[in-house]
């Protein structure tokens, strides 16, 4: 699907109420897929790879989470539906959110699960320091040693998951959608300022997820921080920060309860 700058490669399966899955890090369609399976009975599911990342393409490259939410804005738009409804993770949760604050109007209710949100921790310097070290890591030793001491910071384990549940082929380019993710997504996230009050007068019912073995880390801080200034009640999803993809079948019965749709007869 064509956007400005950038063809993004997205699919569509399923019926009921359109809701569209964010992914984070440097994931997409292909880490979607197990969480897509198990929602497609009860939802139209939409799932994509981000702006440069995978079967997406971009001529111009998304320097700001704007552009991102922009774009989950177009390929909603292209459904013709009603408000949907958003579930996104980590820095797809930002998206999430971002998007909600842009276009109320296309967002009925969004689930953003462990936001990176630094500028709400008492010394923001703990989230953008991780950061800036992931960064500095790919610089100085390249993606795959970047990407291993980011899942090391937010205690990715793959082992902690559902038991049908087998490890994920990596893909060919999995190394090129690193240093996307790299070199604009986490400078992005470092940059980016949340519209507290927006997200807090929009129409939208904004719900924030945070990982039930994920109370130690930095994300988990700033979905409780998120949500007290919400004044909402945070919900915990079963797993840790990737729990979408180790505890696909939990994390979709959660969404399930969380939205309040049933399974259609």
């Amino acid at each position: 699907m064509p956007v400005p700058g950038a063809r993004l490669l997205h699919t569509v399966r399923g019926d009921g109420p359109v809701l569209l899955l964010i992914a984070g890090g440097h994931h997409g369609i292909d880490a979607t897929e197990p969480l897509a399976r198990h929602l497609a009975d009860r939802y139209t599911v939409v799932t994509y790879d981000r702006r440069g990342l995978s079967g997406s393409t971009a001529d111009a490259p998304a320097k700001t989470l704007a552009t991102h939410a922009e774009d989950a804005s177009s390929l909603l738009g292209s459904l013709d539906r009603e408000p949907a409804l958003v579930y996104g993770t980590s820095i797809g949760a930002l998206i999430a959110l971002e998007l909600t604050t842009r276009h109320p109007e296309q967002v009925a209710a969004v689930v953003a699960h462990e936001p990176p949100v630094p500028h709400l921790l008492p010394e923001p310097g703990q989230g953008l320091g991780r950061l800036l070290a992931v960064e500095e890591t790919f610089r100085a030793h390249g993606a795959d040693a970047a990407m291993r001491a980011f899942a090391a910071d937010l205690d990715i384990d793959p082992a902690d998951s559902e038991p049908d549940v087998s490890p994920r082929t990596p893909r060919p380019d999995r190394v090129r959608d690193a240093e996307v993710l790299l070199t604009y997504d986490l400078p992005a996230v470092r940059a980016h300022v949340l519209d507290l009050a927006a997200l807090a007068g929009s129409p939208a019912r904004v719900v924030v997820a945070a990982g039930e073995k994920s109370g130690h880390l930095w994300t988990y801080t700033c979905a409780e921080l998120l949500s007290g200034v919400l004044g909402t009640r945070m919900v915990t999803f079963p797993g840790g920060h990737n729990g979408y993809v180790f505890r696909p079948r939990a994390t979709a019965e959660r969404i399930h309860e969380v939205l309040g749709v049933t399974r259609r007869t």
